[in-house]
């Protein structure tokens, strides 16, 4: 329940705290400003949707971890390396990287998998140009958006930019540092070298690796209470970011 909304107001506010950051792809989350006939249904739209710029969107999806977690800590467990990078040995699950990393990934098309890249497979898809500007647009990003999270006690471990061509230029776009396309863990309860608990989808990850979900085969229905209690996290992320309360729209 409200995970439209609350993804859609977090990805708005974080376009505005990024204003003179880097450019996005928002022009107007009012539904009174949106073309006809999109306009005339506000019960339907108002609060989950936006009018944003068309763009040809890059084939990259760029991931930035500032914490080893997820399939990072897998990988790193068998090969001491994150996405083909070389890291320190002894790093413990969820511990702070020494460096933010730049781990890329295809963006595959609907009902396939992404697969990680490296930075030369990256400029070999759209260019030495324009892959150093998204590489290091997404870091200056993450570490801004990571200290902003740290002053509301929130840890950042990792998060994906997708990025759009418009007018000649780069521009931020889709989602932005959300419960769904983010880590985000309670500070005041962090410990390195365990899962830890978190205001985003994995607590629904957690659920179904629990019971052995078999990724390949059909969905399954999620109990009542994993739903709600994973509404009550978005919705306590987006209150600890924004400092509002959430309200439905209506």
């Amino acid at each position: 329940p409200h995970k439209g909304q609350v993804l859609t107001d977090i990805s708005k506010f974080w376009f505005e705290f990024l204003d003179g950051v880097v450019e996005n792809h928002l022009i107007s989350n009012d539904v009174k400003a949106f073309p006809s006939p999109f306009c005339c249904y506000p019960e339907q739209l108002a609060g989950r949707t936006m009018l944003v710029k068309k763009t040809k969107v890059l084939p990259v999806e760029c991931i930035v971890r500032g914490y080893i977690t997820g399939s990072g800590w897998k990988e790193y467990q068998r090969e001491g390396t994150v996405c083909g990078i070389n890291l320190p040995a002894g790093l413990k699950q969820c511990e702070k990287l020494p460096e933010v990393i730049f781990t890329p990934s295809t963006k595959a098309e609907l009902g396939a998998h992404d697969e990680n890249i490296d930075f030369s497979t990256c400029v070999e898809l759209i260019g030495e140009e324009a892959a150093a500007f998204i590489r290091d647009k997404s870091i200056e990003i993450f570490k801004k958006a990571s200290d902003y999270a740290a002053s509301k006690g929130i840890i950042l471990a990792d998060t994906k930019f997708e990025w759009g061509q418009v007018d000649g230029k780069i521009i931020l776009i889709d989602e932005v540092l959300t419960p769904d396309s983010s880590r985000f863990w309670p500070a005041d309860k962090y410990e390195a070298g365990r899962d830890q608990e978190s205001f985003d989808k994995q607590f629904v990850r957690n659920y179904l690796e629990e019971i052995n979900f078999d990724k390949s085969g059909d969905g399954v229905e999620l109990p009542a209470e994993i739903i709600e209690k994973t509404s009550a996290k978005y919705i306590e992320a987006y209150e600890k970011l924004t400092g509002k309360t959430f309200e439905p729209a209506e």
